[in-house]
C-alpha cells in the first residue's frame, strides 16, 4: 500500500516537485487549531480532497481526519451541523444548502465538468425532459439541484415540467438501461460506467458542453464557524486543496493508481479517465464568483431558492483566501 506521505514524495520525485515547493513564509502565522475533519464521499473526481493528507500536514494540521457522509447527509449537511470542517461539493447543491439555512462558506472553485446528463432515445436536448421521468437520488440534492439549474436555463419549469422520480443511483441505472425513466445525471464513475456499458447517450457533458463548461462544477467549502473563527488555518487547508488538484492535473496516472492502493475506489481505468478528463487547473482561470452567480440565478428562476443571487454571493461566499492563493500559487 502506498502511504500518502509516500504518495507525495513519488509525485515530487517525477516531476511535480513544483507544486509542493511553496511552503507558508515565515511572517504566515500557524493555524489557530491544528486539527482538521474533512468529509469523505464517494467520487472519483474528489481526488482533490483524498491526496491533500501530506499537503495539510505540511500546513501545519497535526490531526488530520476524514469524514463518512451520514445517511442522507452531503457535504453541505456535513459541514452546516458541525461534523466536518472542510470539503467539496456541486455549486447548485450548495446554493439550496445555504437557502435551507446551513452555515456554509464557499471559498473557491475546486474544479469544472465532473457531471453528465444522461437520457434515453426519447430525450436528445435538455428541452425535451419536459413532461419525462428524471431519476435523482434524493430531491433538493445536487443531481437534483444541477438538472433544474439546466431546465431553468432552457425555459422549463422544474417544480411542474419535469417528473421527479427518487431512486438510488445503481437501481436509477437499471431503469435508464429498461427505458423505465428518461434521463439520469452522474458523477465519476457513474458517467464512465454508462458509457462503457453502452447505457443511454450524453445529452450535457458539462466538461465540454456551454455555457456549463464555462463555470465550474464543484467548489471547496467550510462550516462558516470553521472558517471564521480559523482564518488562518482555513487559508492554509484551501491552498493544500488547490495544489492537490494541480498533482491531479499533472500526474493523472499516479493519483489514479493511489486511489485504487487506498480503497477510494476499485474501478482504476474509471479513475484514470476522470483524472485526465476533469479540468483540474481551472481553479487558475474561472471567477468563482460567476459560478455562484450563473447557478443561482437558474436556480431562482426555477423556483429553487427564493433568495436573491446576490444575497446568496454576501452570505455564502468569502474570496479572501483564493485571491491571496492565485498570487501565490501563480505558475
Amino acid at each position: 500500500m502506498i502511504s500518502r506521505r509516500g504518495f507525495i514524495a513519488t509525485l515530487a520525485a517525477g516531476g511535480a516537485a513544483g507544486v509542493l515547493n511553496h511552503r507558508p513564509t515565515a511572517a504566515e502565522p500557524a493555524p489557530e487549531t491544528t486539527r482538521i475533519r474533512l468529509v469523505r464521499e464517494s467520487s472519483i473526481c474528489l481526488a482533490p480532497v483524498y491526496i491533500a493528507e501530506e499537503l495539510l500536514k505540511a500546513e501545519g494540521f497535526t490531526d488530520v481526519r476524514y469524514v463518512p457522509l451520514e445517511g442522507n447527509f452531503g457535504t453541505g449537511d456535513m459541514l452546516g451541523t458541525g461534523k466536518a470542517d472542510l470539503g467539496s461539493d456541486a455549486a447548485p447543491a450548495l446554493i439550496v444548502n445555504l437557502e435551507a439555512g446551513q452555515p456554509l462558506l464557499m471559498l473557491a472553485g475546486l474544479h469544472a465538468g465532473c457531471y453528465e446528463l444522461f437520457g434515453t432515445a426519447r430525450v436528445r436536448t435538455i428541452r425535451d425532459l419536459k413532461g419525462k421521468k428524471v431519476a435523482v437520488t434524493l430531491l433538493r440534492d445536487d443531481r437534483h439541484a444541477f438538472i433544474a439549474a439546466m431546465a431553468a436555463h432552457v425555459g422549463l419549469d422544474p417544480l411542474k415540467d419535469i417528473d421527479w422520480v427518487v431512486h438510488p443511483v445503481e437501481e436509477a441505472i437499471r431503469l435508464l438501461k429498461e427505458g423505465r425513466i428518461d434521463a439520469f445525471i452522474g458523477f465519476p464513475p457513474e458517467p464512465q460506467e454508462l458509457r462503457a456499458r453502452k447505457i443511454g447517450h450524453v445529452i450535457v457533458n458539462t466538461a465540454a458542453d456551454r455555457p456549463w463548461s464555462q463555470y465550474f462544477c464543484c467548489m471547496a467549502v467550510a462550516n462558516r464557524d470553521f472558517a471564521v473563527k480559523h482564518p488562518v488555518a482555513t487559508k492554509r487547508a484551501l491552498r493544500a486543496l488547490l495544489k492537490a488538484a494541480d498533482l491531479c492535473a499533472r500526474e493523472p496516472d499516479r493519483v489514479a493508481a493511489f486511489l485504487v492502493e487506498r480503497r477510494y475506489t476499485d474501478q482504476h481505468e474509471y479513475a484514470r479517465q476522470t483524472l485526465r478528463e476533469v479540468p483540474y487547473t481551472r481553479w487558475r482561470e474561472f471567477v468563482p464568483e460567476d459560478t455562484v452567480r450563473f447557478y443561482a440565478l437558474r436556480l431562482h428562476e426555477g423556483g429553487m431558492i427564493k433568495t436573491a443571487p446576490q444575497k446568496v454571493i454576501a452570505q455564502g461566499t468569502d474570496w479572501r483566501f483564493i485571491t491571496q492563493l492565485a498570487k501565490e500559487l501563480r505558475g
